[in-house]
């Protein structure tokens, strides 16, 4: 990284904290970050950026974590963050990236992803919720599921099929989905874990106007494309220190509770924390990567990863803890604003670790892609092209 650059950033990170103080409150801090270019500085300018390759941003978030500023809570609005973002700013007209993306950033409005829907979850493009064009406008009926975070946001990422006549994937527009519209429904979802984090969402004459389209008539799978490779890369590529997340907590088990170790158990756990240490170094090399450009299928392999490995350590945490690992500390059916698996007891983060395989594309397909995208092995035969 050239010397001057990087010394600009720090400069300009100065400025901003000279202007605006850290402890004043979260979303004014983040709004003033967003207008410094600091958001995100590889987007352009205007737009929370600088237009500068991706990796300068390292130099930014050293500068605010020194500074003690706060983040922008990516757990919280983990899909606007990590998906519509990079959705919007590839694909997104100016207006359009102007109204989103600085309220987006601060956390003022949450988005959701309207995808799945209850005969189209691994095949997704095989979507039935119909947008018809009626003047400026299209109407759209259908229904999606698993939604997250759909009780609590503004706005939804949302795919429907506009040309039933044409091969599946082509009769696909993208939209943005104002989710106080009319016709707009959604309910919980209760999950194993007592929690809704998802919901199922109905949508019946939902009008949206045709400014709300991003991409062409029916080019919502392409545009489509770009959210879901950034949705495996934020599940699974999420930037961890050592010994961070669910392996930390067994690491701290095993240290301080030396009467509940086993010598099976200890082959296990060595192995497990070895994985997780392979998983967040090939996750940290993935980050680097997307400096140089978009997401490609190795985020596949990522999330894949990402999910095998939750389920084995917190498996793994129960035969450690024994019959205190299965304490459930509260059954409540609430619906948080983002999962808490590290605040939570073992027996929870094991329930909650089902959901990794599944949600965020299961693990089948995952491997089919690397498969084929990835390893260059024949196609799977498919009979609806």
């Amino acid at each position: 990284m050239p010397d001057d650059t990087a010394a600009r950033l720090r400069g300009l990170v100065a400025e901003l904290l000279r202007r605006h103080d850290p402890a004043g409150g979260r979303t004014a801090f983040l709004g003033a970050r967003f207008d410094a270019g600091l958001a995100w500085v590889h987007h352009p300018v205007g737009l929370g950026g600088l237009d500068l390759p991706r990796h300068h941003q390292a130099v930014v978030e050293e500068a605010l974590a020194r500074a003690g500023a706060p983040d922008d809570r990516p757990r919280r609005n983990s899909i606007g963050l990590g998906m519509a973002a990079p959705t919007l700013v590839r694909h997104a007209t100016g207006d359009q990236c102007r109204r989103w993306l600085r309220p987006l950033w601060t956390g003022a409005e949450i988005w959701c992803q309207l995808f799945s829907e209850p005969d189209a979850g691994s095949d997704l493009a095989a979507l039935t919720t119909r947008a018809v064009r009626d003047g400026d406008d299209w109407v759209v009926d259908g229904q999606k599921v698993w939604t997250s975070m759909a009780h609590r946001a503004r706005w939804g990422l949302l795919l429907a099929r506009t040309d039933p006549d044409v091969p599946k994937h082509r009769g696909i527009t993208y939209f943005v989905c104002d989710m106080t519209a009319p016709g707009v429904q959604v309910r919980p979802l209760r999950q194993l874990t007592g929690e809704a984090e998802f919901n199922e969402v109905f949508l019946t004459g939902v009008r949206l106007p045709d400014t709300l389209r991003l991409g062409a008539v029916g080019d919502g799978w392409r545009v489509a494309r770009t959210t879901l490779m950034n949705e495996r890369v934020a599940i699974g590529g999420r930037p961890l220190p050592r010994e961070g997340g669910m392996i930390g907590l067994l690491a701290r088990s095993w240290r301080e509770r030396p009467e509940l170790r086993t010598g099976g158990l200890h082959a296990e756990v060595l192995g497990a924390w070895v994985r997780a240490e392979a998983a967040r170094l090939t996750a940290l090399r993935l980050r680097q990567q997307l400096a140089a450009g978009e997401p490609g299928p190795e985020g596949s392999a990522v999330k894949l990863s990402f999910a095998e490995l939750a389920q084995r350590i917190s498996a793994l945490e129960l035969d450690l803890l024994g019959q205190e690992g299965l304490r459930y500390d509260d059954w409540t059916m609430r619906r948080p604003e983002e999962p808490d698996l590290l605040g939570r007891t073992a027996a929870y983060r094991y329930l909650r670790a089902r959901g990794n395989s599944i949600e965020g594309g299961t693990s089948e397909i995952l491997r089919t892609i690397i498969a084929e995208r990835v390893l260059g092995l024949p196609a799977e035969p498919r009979v609806d092209r």
